[in-house]
């Protein structure tokens, strides 16, 4: 199992970072590190994402929770459980501010070996994180 995470607090009402999150997300990625999304963000939606760490490679993707405007979790893998990532988004308001959270968690029988094969994704975690926080805070 192989865990990446990210947290940053973010000056905006949590209703504002959804709405930003979710904005960013659909109509402009890359600032997010995603080259393209396709598919709607909702609950059981199938999703294909492109993201700069393997720009030649779609990844499928289900919205498996999704609950506005704190928590949206998304899957995807290889059949049987094989191998899996899970990607969790959490909101949560910390006084005046948001505390954002991303999550994913990379697990199943071929995790060692694929893991290994995968670049670091700290950097891209980072990058999703701090464009949320600048679009946030300029949102309106």
């Amino acid at each position: 199992m192989k865990t990446y995470q990210s947290k940053i607090e973010i000056a905006a009402s949590v209703e504002n970072v959804w709405r930003a999150l979710l904005d960013g997300l659909q109509t402009d990625p890359q600032p997010f590190g995603i080259i393209k999304l396709e598919g709607e963000l909702a609950a059981g939606s199938r999703l294909k994402l492109w993201s700069e760490v393997d720009p030649n490679r779609a990844f499928a993707l289900q919205i498996i929770s999704f609950q506005p405007p704190h928590k949206m979790v998304w899957r995807g893998g290889m059949p049987f459980g094989l191998f899996t990532g899970t990607r969790t988004f959490i909101l949560r308001r910390s006084g005046e501010t948001t505390i954002f959270e991303m999550e994913e968690i990379f697990k199943g029988a071929l995790a060692g070996l694929i893991v290994k094969s995968m670049p670091d994704l700290n950097p891209s975690f980072e990058k999703f994180a701090l464009a949320l926080k600048q679009k946030a805070e300029n949102y309106e």
